[in-house]
């Protein structure tokens, strides 16, 4: 094969992983092969209001919400790991048992 198979832009992507981590909880890994998340938009993901929408477009409480109930409603964590050019992925990990209060 030549290098004028390597194509300059991929087929947009998303890929969704599950699995047991040591039986003690499960692990969703959301990723896609889009541009990825500059480092200064990175850090406010889980803000509440932050959005890179136009007013009016957004409310910016979406991730906001999914971490609130990721991490405290089901006491799990969830993180985002992105590199501009090589695209994003968000895992959550969720406990199998929720711990007694």
């Amino acid at each position: 094969m030549t290098q004028s198979l390597n194509f300059k832009a991929q087929i947009p992507t998303i890929r969704i992983y599950t699995k047991v981590v040591e039986n003690q909880s499960i692990q969703i890994r959301i990723a896609d092969n889009g541009l990825g998340i500059p480092d200064q938009i990175k850090q406010r993901l889980f803000e509440p209001f932050f959005t890179t929408k136009p007013i009016g477009k957004g409310t910016g409480l979406g991730l906001s919400i999914s971490y609130q109930v990721v991490t405290e409603k089901h006491s799990g964590s969830l993180r985002c790991e992105s590199t501009p050019g090589q695209g994003t992925e968000f895992l959550i990990e969720i406990p199998v048992c929720k711990a007694a209060p």
